[in-house]
Order: structure tokens, then sequence, then C-alpha cells
């Protein structure tokens, strides 16, 4: 029994020995298994998004591994790249562990940030002018489509769009900056050739000497001189979306593309609708439409210093340019007005007719688009002298004429009716405005009374003769209140509204006469 004892401490000495070797044997030779320090949570299971991919033993170094897994995806790719994904640690202590390699974490890492990238933002370039914007994918993208705008105009291909920083401005904001081709290989020829000594000194001398003989037309540069953007153009770097940009054709387009753009005609003296029209190249109808508020239709009334709205075909980007053109036209003088300080300013007379006459020309001309916005001749030969119209005009400004009577309701217009009671025209050769008996009547316009009193069918009459040869009739009156002979001023109170004479009842009746012979008074009141 005791030898089995013995034998029995024995083997349970072996037993431990064999434990403690195993354990020592998987410390340094089984792969990921580390014996690990007791002092709190010393092993930490990590998960991104909620998902575990595998285990650290350092919960700093985790950290580490993350930045780094998100700078090595994002240095796959220029763009700008967002992932979302959140890593989270659970900790916990024990003796033995199995933990994975920094470049096996590192893998794993990368491995799950991949699953959860959100959206690839790319480097691009955002283009804003007044406020259009259109996102472009690279800086030369914009260069071409700026480049599309100036090469509209300039079929010579000398001018070329650079894309320079802004220096009036914080941040880095680029603009642009035209560059004339010719005139940089000039610049280089002229640098490229040297002349030395007295030659030089003869040259330079040579070239200050102003000969003072005129230029010939073949001595002209023609073409286009000069092109720059109306408008401030503004390209900043951002990091957008694919599918926020636009292809460079379409952006083309829509640049360049003429656009209806709302705008404003001001009413000058002379207009009228059918002559607007041309003039803005719009149909009539169209005005009208716009205006609606203003105009009903093609007889509408315009007034000096109306304003219309109007559509204007404008690109979203407007070119400036400058073109010297040469070319030979047929050209009219300017009128010459000889004045009659004894005229109204409304009686004029042709005492010339005029006739064109032909010449050549040089000039200097500014487009905005395609619209010219001012000419300056630099040379004309005239071939045919044009004789000039001569006008012979009053400049005595004419009397006006204003409603002879406040308020009242219009019954009975100018030119044919029905006669609305026996004894009245079938032609009415005034209007009437009905108002009750004994209001005020106003000189429509100031003059001398030819006549004051009764008027046959006209019943109780005023009628006034005025500086520019016409005559005012008021009629059906109530009471005269000025005699014949009497000076009156415009709107100086004459009578009193009435319903004498033949009439349906109480009125004003008015007329204005030119030459004897009536008139539409409503043509002429302001």
């Amino acid at each position: 029994m005791k030898k089995l004892t013995q034998y029995h401490k024995k083997l349970k000495f072996t037993y431990v020995k064999i434990t403690v070797l195993t354990l020592f044997c998987c410390t340094f030779f089984l792969k990921g298994y580390t014996l690990l320090q007791k002092s709190g949570e010393n092993l930490f299971h990590v998960f991104i998004n909620n998902v575990e991919i595998g285990t650290t033993g350092d919960a700093a170094s985790a950290q580490t591994l993350l930045a780094q897994a998100r700078r090595n995806i994002a240095s796959e790719s220029e763009e700008l790249t967002f992932i979302d994904a959140e890593m989270t640690l659970e900790g916990e202590e024990v003796l033995w562990g199995e933990v994975d390699s920094e470049k096996e974490l590192l893998a794993k890492m990368e491995e799950a940030l991949r699953g959860h990238i959100c959206q690839t933002m790319q480097r691009s370039y955002t283009m804003k002018v007044n406020e259009y914007m259109v996102n472009l994918s690279s800086a030369e993208e914009v260069r071409q489509l700026l480049q599309a705008a100036i090469d509209k105009y300039d079929s010579s291909g000398n001018f070329q769009v650079e894309l320079v920083h802004d220096t009036e401005r914080e941040f880095s904001v680029l603009t642009t900056n035209i560059v004339d081709l010719s005139e940089q290989e000039s610049a280089q020829d002229e640098a490229s050739y040297s002349e030395g000594g007295v030659q030089t000194l003869i040259s330079q001398l040579g070239a200050d000497v102003d000969t003072g003989e005129e230029m010939d037309f073949s001595d002209y540069e023609l073409g286009v001189l000069q092109v720059d953007f109306a408008e401030e153009v503004e390209v900043v770097e951002a990091y957008l979306p694919e599918s926020q940009l636009t292809d460079l054709s379409t952006a083309i387009e829509e640049v360049t593309k003429d656009q209806e753009t709302p705008g404003e005609y001001e009413v000058v003296a002379g207009d009228t609708l059918s002559e607007i029209a041309i003039k803005v190249n719009i149909p009539m109808d169209q005005i009208i439409e716009m205006n609606s508020e203003m105009l009903e239709d093609e007889n509408s009334t315009i007034r000096v210093g109306d304003k219309l709205v109007i559509t204007v075909p404008e690109p979203e980007l407007s070119v400036e340019r400058i073109e010297q053109n040469y070319y030979e036209e047929s050209y009219d003088a300017d009128v010459v007005y000889v004045d009659n300080d004894s005229w109204y300013t409304n009686q004029t007379q042709v005492l010339q007719q005029p006739s064109a006459g032909f010449r050549k020309v040089v000039a200097d001309v500014s487009y905005l688009n395609e619209n010219e916005t001012s000419r300056e001749i630099l040379k004309e030969e005239i071939v045919l002298e044009a004789v000039p119209k001569i006008v012979e005009r009053g400049t005595i400004v004419p009397p006006t004429y204003i409603k002879p009577i406040s308020g009242g309701r219009q019954t009975s217009g100018f030119g044919r009716r029905s006669a609305p009671t026996r004894g009245a025209s079938t032609y009415h050769k005034g209007i009437d405005w009905a108002v009750p008996t004994g209001t005020a009547v106003f000189a429509s316009c100031g003059g001398t009374v030819v006549k004051a009193g009764w008027g046959s069918g006209y019943g109780y009459v005023v009628y006034i003769d005025h500086e520019d040869g016409r005559q005012t009739r008021y009629a059906h009156l109530s009471r005269v209140l000025v005699n014949v002979g009497e000076t009156v001023e415009q709107g100086e109170r004459i009578a009193l509204s009435g319903n004498t004479g033949v009439s349906t009842g109480p009125h004003l009746h008015f007329e204005i006469l030119i030459n004897g012979t009536q008139v539409n008074p409503l043509d002429y009141l302001e």
C-alpha cells in the first residue's frame, strides 16, 4: 500500500510537469495564443458597425490601426471617400487569449471599411456666372467650356482662355485671363530678332518717326481685336458626387446657347408697336401678350417713356468683343433743321429732299454677343456725297388740351350713331359726358371767347379760339359765366353744365375744331 501511494504521488508530479511544459510550449509555439497579464481587461474584441472582425490585446493600437486603414483606402483614389463605419471594443480579463497580429487586424479592418463606403466624392470645379452654376470634373474642362464661348466669335483662334488665381479673393478662387496669341507671337519674334550697335539706334529712331501720312485701307489690321467676358467668372475647387457633375458637351450647350431672358424696352418718340416689334425682333402679338396689363391690341396707345416687357435672347455667359471691319455702304446725311420761331413745334416743312451717298469705311465695332453696342469710324472715303434732308420746324411749344369737366360718364363718342332723340344728329361731332346740372365746366385750353350765349339746338354754348388756330365748343349749358372777347386761362371755370337745346338729359357736349372741322377730342386731350 505504501508503494502504491508513492507511485501515485510520482504520477501526479509527472502530470503537473507535463501540463506546465505543455502550457510553456503553447505560449511560444501556438499561433495567436498569448499569456496575458492579469490587470483588468486585457483582451479586446474589435467590432466594426456591431460586427466582430478580430481581437487585440491593446485598445490604443486598435484606434491607430483604424486610422491607418482609413488612410490606406483613401490613398487608393485621388477622390474624396466617405466611410460610414464605427469601431467599438469589448474587453475582458483572461489568462490566455487568441489575438490577431497588427497586420491581420489591419487587413480585416480594411475589408470591413470597404463594405461601408458611402460615396466617393470626386474632385471637381464649380463655375459660377451671375446666378448660373455648373460643375465639371476638371479645371481643363472648365477652360474648354470658356474657350467654346470665345470661339463662337473668334473664328481665327487668336484668343485663348487661361484660368488664373483671383488675387482679390482670400480663398482659392480662379478667374479668367484671355491671351491674344498673335500678340504673344509678335513679342516673341521681336525678342528673337536682335540688332546691334548703330543699327539698333537707327532702327529705334526710325520707329519713333511719325511720317504724318494717312493710313491706307490695306494698312489696317482687320478682324477681332479684343475679346473678354461681360460677366465675372468664378471657378472654385470642390468635392462632389459624380451625379452632380455635368458632361462638357452639355455644359457648352447650356452656356453658349441663347436663353430667353426677361428684358425691358423704353418707348421713344416716333415708336409704334410694329416698329418696336421690328427693333427687338419679337412678333407684335407676343409683345402684346407679355404686356397684357398695358396693351389690349395692336391699336393700343403707347407713350414716350412707357416701359414694355420683352424677352431678350442671351447666353448664360456673354462675350464682349471689338472687331475692326472694312465695308462699303450707302449712307444718309444727317437731317438739317431750320428753326422757325413763328411756328409751333408740331409744324414742319421739308425744304430739300435727301439723297443717299456711298462710302468706303474702316471702323472699330463693339459687340455684346451678336448685338452691336457702338461703332467708331477710323477711316472714311466718300465715293458719292449724300444730300441731306432739310426741314423747317417750329420752336413754339403748342398749347395743350385737358378734359373740360371733372368726372362724368361718357355717354356718346365721336362719329356715327343712332339719333338719341328727334332732331339729334346721326353723326356725333364731339364727346358727351353725363353730369348733374350745374357741374362746373372748365376751359380745355387758354384762349379768347368768341361766342357765349344761345346756340339753337346746342342750347347755351361757349366757343373759344386758341392760339394754335383750333377752337373748342361747350354745349347744352345751364349757365354761361364768360363774355365774348374775354381771355380765359386753361382750367378756368367758364360755364355750368345743363340740359338745354336738343338734349336727352343733363350732360356736357364738347368739340375740338381744326380749320373749322370737328375732330375726335379724345385724340387731343392730355
